[in-house]
Order: C-alpha cells, then sequence, then structure tokens
C-alpha cells in the first residue's frame, strides 16, 4: 500500500523538480539577455607601473629617469639592503640610481654614495659582477674620469659582451679621452646588437661629434618619437633642442626645450637651453628667468657661467660676479666629492680670472684626456695667456676634421679665428672668424658681438685684381 501510495508522490515531486528547473533555465535565458543587452565592464588592464619600478626599468636599460621615481627606487633599494645587506643585486641599483639623480640634480654628493654601493656590491659578488662594473664606468663618466670609465666599461664588456647597456658608457668614455675611432666602431656593434630611442639617442651623439649634423637631428627625432616614458622623451628632445641651437636654428631649438620641459619639469637642461635660446633671440628678461630656473634646479656651473657672462653682457657686472661664485663653489664641491669640473673652471679663468692659472689646469687635462673640448680650450687659455703660437697648435687639434671627424661649432670657429688675427694670418682669420657667424651668430652674448667687431676690423680682403698672363698681346 505504501509503495502504491509513494508512486503519485515521487511523480509529483519528480513534475515539480522538472518544472522548477524549467523555470530556472528559463529565468538564466532571461537574465543572459539582459546581460548581453547591459553595457560591459570593460576588464582592469595591467597596473600602471610605480614611479620607482619606472626608473628600475630605466637605469636598467640606460634611458633617462625621472627624478621622483630615482627617489622612490633609491629609498625601495636601500630598504632592500637593509634588510638583505649580501644582495649584490640591489647594491648595484642603488648605486646606478644614486649616479643617475646626481647627474640629473649637478650634485657630485651622490657620488660617494654611488661608489660605496656598487663597490659593496662588488665585495659581495667579486665574480662575473657585470652591473657593478657597468655601474662603476657610469660613475666615472659622471666625474669625467674618462680613463677609469674605459677602465670599467672594458672589463664589464669582457664579461658579457652582449650586454648591449655597457656599449653606450665606452663610447662616452672613448669620446671623452679623444679616441674618436674607438667611439664609432663601439657604435658600429651596439647597432648591430640592439635598436631603438636608446641606441639612436647614443648614434645621434657619434654624428654630431664627426660633423654629421642631418644625421644626427634625424637620429634624435627618432629617438624621441620611439621614448615611451615622457622623461626619456624629454631628454631626446633636450638633446635634439642644443644641437638645432649649434646650428643657430633658435626658432627650432625654443620649441624642443619647450615641450622637453613640459613633459618633464624637472629637465634642467632644457630650461637652461631656453635661456640661452632667448638670449640669442634678443630676448633678456625671459632667458634670465630660465637660467635662474636651470640653476635653482640643478646648479650646474656650465650654467653658472652662461648666465654670469649674459649678465656681464648686459652691463650687470655685480650679478655676474654672484654667478662667478656660485661656479667656484660648485667647482669645489665637486672635487670633493671626486668630480672634475676643471674643463669649465679653466673655460672661466681663460676670459674672466687667471688666463696663465687656466693654461696650466687645461693642461694637466690634456695629458688625462685630450679631447677636441679640452684642445679647444687650452688653446684659448694660452692666447689669453699671450701665448698665440702655442696656442694655435691646439685650435687647429679642435677644428681639424680628424680625429673627430669634423664636430666644428662657432665658439671653436671664433677662438681658431681670434688665435689667427694676432698671429697676423689674416685671411685664415677671415675665413674662420665668418664661419663661426655662418654656424651660429648668437652662440655667446659675450663672444659672438667679439667676433662680429673683429671680422669688421679686418675688412674685406684685399683685391689683387687678375694675374696678367705672359706672352699677351703686344
Amino acid at each position: 500500500m505504501e509503495n502504491q501510495q509513494e508512486g503519485p508522490v515521487r511523480r509529483e515531486r519528480s513534475l515539480r523538480r522538472r518544472r522548477v528547473l524549467i523555470a530556472a533555465v528559463a529565468g538564466c535565458a532571461v537574465l543572459g539577455g539582459v546581460l548581453v543587452l547591459l553595457p560591459r565592464e570593460r576588464s582592469a588592464g595591467p597596473a600602471t607601473p610605480s614611479p620607482g619600478a619606472l626608473a628600475m626599468e630605466a637605469v636598467g636599460s640606460g634611458v633617462p629617469a625621472a627624478l621622483p621615481g630615482l627617489t622612490e627606487l633609491i629609498e625601495e633599494r636601500r630598504e632592500a639592503v637593509r634588510t638583505h645587506p649580501r644582495d649584490a643585486a640591489s647594491w648595484a641599483v642603488l648605486g646606478a640610481a644614486y649616479v643617475e639623480r646626481g647627474r640629473r640634480l649637478s650634485d657630485p654628493a651622490h657620488y660617494p654614495r654611488a661608489e660605496k654601493a656598487l663597490r659593496t656590491s662588488l665585495s659581495v659578488r667579486p665574480e662575473r659582477n657585470t652591473p657593478a662594473l657597468a655601474g662603476l664606468a657610469a660613475l666615472s663618466n659622471a666625474r669625467r674620469d674618462f680613463p677609469a670609465a674605459r677602465r670599467w666599461g672594458e672589463a664589464a664588456l669582457k664579461l658579457e659582451p652582449r650586454r648591449w647597456t655597457t656599449y653606450p658608457l665606452l663610447i662616452d668614455a672613448y669620446t671623452g679621452l679623444g679616441e674618436y675611432k674607438a667611439a664609432k666602431r663601439t657604435l658600429d656593434r651596439l647597432t648591430g646588437l640592439r635598436s631603438g630611442p636608446a641606441v639612436l639617442a647614443r648614434a645621434a651623439a657619434v654624428y654630431r661629434d664627426r660633423g654629421w649634423r642631418e644625421d644626427a637631428a634625424a637620429s634624435l627625432a627618432d629617438a624621441a618619437a620611439g621614448a615611451r616614458d615622457p622623461a626619456e622623451r624629454a631628454a631626446y628632445l633636450e638633446r635634439a633642442g642644443q644641437l638645432a641651437f649649434e646650428r643657430g636654428d633658435l626658432d627650432v631649438a625654443l620649441r624642443q626645450f619647450r615641450e622637453a620641459v613640459r613633459l618633464d619639469p624637472d629637465q634642467w637642461a632644457a630650461r637652461a637651453g631656453q635661456g640661452r635660446t632667448l638670449a640669442g633671440l634678443g630676448r633678456t628678461a625671459e632667458a634670465l628667468n630660465a637660467y635662474r630656473a636651470a640653476l635653482d634646479g640643478q646648479p650646474c656651473p656650465q650654467y653658472a657661467l652662461e648666465l654670469g657672462e649674459l649678465y656681464e653682457s648686459l652691463g650687470q657686472r655685480e650679478a655676474a660676479r654672484v654667478r662667478y661664485g656660485l661656479l667656484r663653489e660648485r667647482v669645489r664641491r665637486a672635487a670633493a666629492a671626486g668630480a672634475d669640473e676643471e674643463l669649465v673652471l679653466g673655460r672661466f679663468e681663460a676670459d674672466h680670472g687667471d688666463p696663465k692659472a687656466a693654461a696650466r689646469r687645461l693642461r694637466a687635462q690634456w695629458e688625462r684626456q685630450p679631447g677636441t673640448g679640452v684642445a679647444d680650450a687650452l688653446g684659448w687659455a694660452l692666447y689669453r695667456a699671450g701665448e698665440p703660437e702655442e696656442a694655435l697648435r691646439f685650435a687647429l687639434k679642435a677644428t681639424s676634421p680628424e680625429p673627430g671627424g669634423g664636430a666644428l661649432d662657432a665658439a671653436s670657429m671664433y677662438h681658431r679665428g681670434m688665435i689667427e688675427r694676432s698671429l697676423k694670418h689674416y685671411g685664415a682669420a677671415r675665413r674662420h672668424l665668418t664661419a663661426a657667424l655662418r654656424i651660429n651668430p648668437h652662440f655667446s652674448p659675450l663672444h659672438a658681438p667679439a667676433a662680429r667687431a673683429a671680422l669688421e676690423a679686418l675688412g674685406e680682403p684685399p683685391d689683387e685684381g687678375v694675374p696678367e698672363m705672359d706672352g699677351g698681346p703686344g
């Protein structure tokens, strides 16, 4: 009986379950239709990297990093080495970040910290520690110790010949030492290993040194277009602006510098570039503001020299003396931190201090690292010290197509022309002073007017007429 009663009950339950299931399926179908009609939420993409992570990537790949990211990265790595003092990789990253921050801020106080971190990395891992060796090469370049940079860079390259980020460090070292053929060979090896914005920017520097300015400008334009990070793009635009200024294209230079500052407000080199360019355009009030902003953010001795000379050209000698005092103080601080600013100090002394002391300083520089920039400065210092014959020897080295390849800038041509004028080589002097003003008629607020005055004093070349031919009609 129970079994007979149980059958209908089970059938009823089964029927109810089927109805519930059908309703559920129908409900799901309706809900699915509603969901299709509703706008879909976009799935969250990958999280934006932190400034420190971006700086880590930049430092690791040899490209410019933003200052806030460098600050964050330094704090992260300091914490890492506190927790794990035998973490050689973190020590190497910390050292590289200190180098880049010191360079960006023109603050040599970061360099001893960088050296300590990099040498600690080497002591923890003395064998096959390429990142620490490369970091020491970068530090030596920042300190303008190019012999040491070459030594560290070549040691790093020997360990890992295919590590492309070592090659730019060696190119800088070879250039500083005047080894331009080695720099070009190193660039050729680099471009065989790697392409991309950082390589294009490095190639542009080599092209500029060889006088291939159009190629340099094209490479920098491509580098800026391909840069992923605003700070990296701003750095390449600053270099493009400097190249345009050297060619005398002031409007182009100003656009490049302004865009660089817009992308990276901490791009102090671009602010100094604005000052340089605005001075050339005759917009002196704006130029002074731009230079002052650059010096506030990055008290670089070269900017102090340029601003002092701008004040001097305006007759504001006391304001100029203040900036020259800043230059001397920054050079002293650099020396205390192991950095070499003798080149800019020698240039300053030649024109505004003791030319004989400048010549002594620059001779020592020439013995250590005989690049064309040192040759130009030494030649000018010797001229100012009353030794024009020896001065000409160095001016010829600075302006010769070899070994650098022909990077002829307006200032070096002006220096050569003035030296030749003092030696009564008037034809050569006229050619080189004309060349200086043709390359960039606004290369210096002090020296460009002096070049024009000297050229005017030389006058037109003598008209010697056409020599008569022998055997003419009688």
